[in-house]
């Protein structure tokens, strides 16, 4: 009779760092009777917000989970980290065999995964990756550095020639956004200058209020960068409704509403990345991993610039229920 994985917790926590020193790139958590993880896995969903990209990933983690028989519990932390905390506590409790998270910020995640580790319960993190990844289970990350790279050089290319000015509207401090928007502002030609960068929170409301503010600071801004599309139909407004409609925005995601907003001349480019993808793989890299059926942690989801060259090929961002 098959032994319950989080019976052998135990063994699979003391048996890490050596395993992990010999390989140089193996997998954590693995249990030398591979027949132990065979029964059925309970996995716990740490969620960070409620955007378009929070919603749609969720989405796909619960159809994932469904369809391949795994047990699911979910919390939101409402990018809050402390909320975050509490949340990876709570679902340790509920007795997971592991957690997947979608953090609000990689630096308070230390304190999660601490705990975590402590409980024998591996993590595993969508959309960024810390740098030492010895303490996690794995990752399917954004590759967020191209992310941002591929949006500046579609800068680089629409401004040849000539002296522009760049805006930022970043998401919430930490985590998935600081690295997008340091690899954007890295990857801007010399011609290209940012004038001003704020944080619009992820949240619209706000995002329409920044935008608002930066252009009445800067009248003859050309571009703006935005951390996501639903902050960049808020800023999309705010511009045109001061009078700045040739302001070119680029932004994230490759929702339907961008692809239409790329043919209509509201947004320029964007590069798509889709939710969907994330919570699929990152549900079945966990099963996969556990049951020592995958070597590698770290997985990507596709990434690609959209126009509206291109617009009518992107890939769906978030399939339909099924």
């Amino acid at each position: 009779m098959s032994v319950p994985i989080r019976d052998r917790r135990a063994l699979l926590t003391s048996s890490l760092g050596t395993f992990l020193l010999l390989t140089g790139c193996a997998v954590p958590w693995q249990s030398e009777d591979a027949s132990a993880l065979g029964g059925k896995i309970t996995i716990g969903f740490v969620n960070g917000g409620s955007t378009e990209f929070h919603t749609c990933l969720q989405e796909s983690v619960e159809r994932t989970a469904r369809n391949n028989s795994v047990g699911l519990h979910t919390a939101n932390s409402r990018q809050d980290a402390a909320t975050e905390v509490a949340n990876i506590e709570r679902l340790i409790a509920q007795d997971v065999d592991a957690l997947i998270v979608q953090t609000v910020d990689v630096e308070a995640l230390n304190a999660g995964i601490a705990k975590a580790t402590a409980a024998g319960v591996p993590i595993f993190l969508t959309s960024v990756v810390p740098k030492d990844t010895a303490d996690i289970l794995g990752a399917v990350v954004v590759d967020l550095k191209e992310v941002g790279r591929l949006d500046a050089e579609w800068i680089e290319k629409d401004a040849t020639g000539r002296q522009v000015s760049v805006g930022v509207i970043a998401g919430a401090p930490g985590a998935a956004s600081d690295v997008l928007v340091d690899s954007f502002s890295e990857n801007l030609p010399g011609n290209a200058t940012v004038v001003a960068s704020r944080p619009g929170m992820y949240d619209p409301a706000k995002a329409s209020i920044v935008a608002a503010e930066m252009i009445r600071a800067q009248p003859g801004l050309d571009y703006a960068f935005v951390a996501n599309e639903q902050m960049a139909f808020a800023a999309r407004k705010a511009f045109d409704a001061a009078g700045a409609k040739d302001v070119r925005i680029v932004t994230v995601n490759g929702t339907d509403e961008a692809l239409a907003a790329l043919k209509d001349g509201r947004f320029a480019a964007t590069v798509s990345n889709s939710a969907a993808d994330t919570g699929e793989l990152a549900v079945e890299n966990v099963v996969s991993l556990l049951r020592q059926e995958r070597a590698d942690k770290i997985d990507k989801t596709r990434i690609r610039l959209v126009t509206e060259d291109n617009a009518d090929t992107a890939p769906l961002y978030c399939p339909p229920e099924d």
